[in-house]
Formats: structure tokens, sequence, C-alpha cells
């Protein structure tokens, strides 16, 4: 046998394994059509009547269902009425999602209008794919909620992970290089800049099911490029996190941390930054 047919073979098998698993195309088409459902400022197209909606709502849940079983060990589709669950829980996304607009929208002086921010903010987008999979995987949906997030985090530069929990009002501004791994917790009323990270310390894979991400508490601010990691580390109600902070250790509610930079003169005497809590 030739060495290109035994590739070819290879090549095969690899689009055999493929067809176990739903076109990631055809999961970013049922929701970016969904998200224009639930918020027409997304979409070009509109609804007259309340039958127009139902009738595109029952088609979406055939589409999903039809996703569901293109193969059932990949994403757990055996259970009976998946889809019933997922789109009986819809309203409370939308509630939720529409929270995070006003959030977004009052946390930002640049924002004119909710609409502006459903048209054209990232951190709607990001927001409302991570809703949407979050509630996939809670269903035990597996794999189409990744393909989700990652498609939100292609387009927008942020990347959340789907098991991530996140409360109410949730605003993220700008949004370029946030990243919120899989066990954190976010309370309510909680405001990110860009190139935050909510990570882990650790990244062995036998500490995969462990909680390796911060717990972030209500009202909390957390400016550019503030590093918190560690299932541990906790950030208290109502604290305020600076810009590039880096932590690994809880703080209680009401903190302020932040770094102070101190000069430095020519002979090249002076401290380095320092790290302050309030």
């Amino acid at each position: 046998m030739s060495k290109e047919n035994t590739f070819y073979e290879t090549l095969l098998e690899a689009h055999k394994d493929a067809m176990k698993c739903p076109p990631p195309q055809e999961v970013i088409e049922f929701f970016d059509t969904m998200l224009g459902v639930l918020f027409p400022e997304f979409s070009s197209v509109r609804y007259s009547n309340e039958s127009e909606i139902s009738d595109r709502m029952n088609e979406l849940k055939h589409k999903f269902r039809k996703i569901l079983d293109q193969n059932k060990q990949c994403i757990k589709s055996g259970i009976k009425g998946i889809e019933d669950q997922f789109f009986d829980e819809l309203p409370e996304i939308h509630s939720m999602l529409l929270l995070d607009i006003e959030a977004i929208y009052r946390g930002d002086p640049a924002a004119k209008s909710t609409a502006e921010v459903i048209r054209t903010y990232p951190g709607f987008y990001a927001i409302s794919a991570h809703r949407i999979a979050h509630a996939l995987l809670n269903l035990g949906v597996i794999l189409i909620p990744r393909i989700i997030s990652e498609h939100a985090h292609r387009q927008t530069g942020i990347d959340i992970h789907p098991g991530a929990q996140i409360g109410k009002y949730f605003c993220i501004d700008h949004g370029t290089g946030v990243v919120i791994g899989e066990t954190t917790i976010i309370g309510d009323k909680v405001k990110v800049y860009q190139g935050v990270t909510l990570g882990g310390l650790s990244v062995k894979k036998e500490d995969a099911r462990k909680k390796r991400h911060p717990t972030i508490g209500n009202n909390v601010v957390i400016y550019a490029g503030a590093t918190i990691l560690g299932g541990d580390t906790k950030i208290g109600d109502n604290s305020i996190v600076g810009g590039n902070v880096w932590l690994t250790k809880s703080v209680p509610p009401g903190s302020k941390i932040y770094y102070q930079a101190k000069m430095i003169n020519a002979e090249g005497d002076g401290e380095t930054d320092t790290i302050i809590f309030k």
C-alpha cells in the first residue's frame, strides 16, 4: 500500500469520527438566529405578530433537536424532551440578558442607547453566548456549549467557559482579552474591564473536577489587566480590584486593591510598585 493511500485512509477515519458531532457552523447559525429572535436589533428579520414568532421558535426547536440527534454519544442527547426544557428556560435567559444590557448601558458613559449595546457591544454578544451555553451545559448537553462559547471568543476576544456561574446585571466594558474560567463564580452587579483574567493556579489535568477558579462577590469592579487566580480565592462584596493587580489570596468585603507606582530617579534609586490594600 502506498503512503498516499495510507494517508487517505487516515483522513477517511477522521471524517467518519467528525460525523459523530454536529458541524460547528450549524450550531453557530442556530445560536445567531435565536439571538435575533430574542433581540430584533441583532437581526434584519422582523415579525409582525405572535404567531410568526411562535412558528419561528418551533422551527428553531426542531432544528435544535436535529442538531442533538446527530450523535447521541457525543452530546448526551438521549435525554427526552431536552429541547423543550431548554426553550422553556428562554424567558428567564431573556430576562437575565435584559439586565445585562442595562448594566452595560449604565456602566458605560459612551453608550447612547440599549439598542447600541445590542447591535455593537462585544460584551453583550459574549454574555448572550454564555447565558445560552451555560443553560445547555446545565441540561447535560456537551460540546455544543463549547462551540457557542468559542465562537463568541473568536468574534469578541472574550473567553468565557460555559461552566462559569455568572449572576445578574453583569457588565463587561470593552472586553478584549477577558478570560473567565470554568469553575469561576461571579455574583450580582459585577463589572469587569478588558484584559481581566479569572483563572486557575494549577493546570494539571487531574485537577479538572476541582474548583480551580476564583469566586467574585456582589457589587465588585475589576479594572483592566487584573489577574485573579485560584479556586480558594474570594473577592468580598463591594470590593474594587485595580488595574494590573495580581491576586492569589482572598480579600474581605469592601476592599480596595491597587498598585501604587513609585518614581525612580536618574541614578536608579527608588522603589518598585507596591500593592496596597484598603
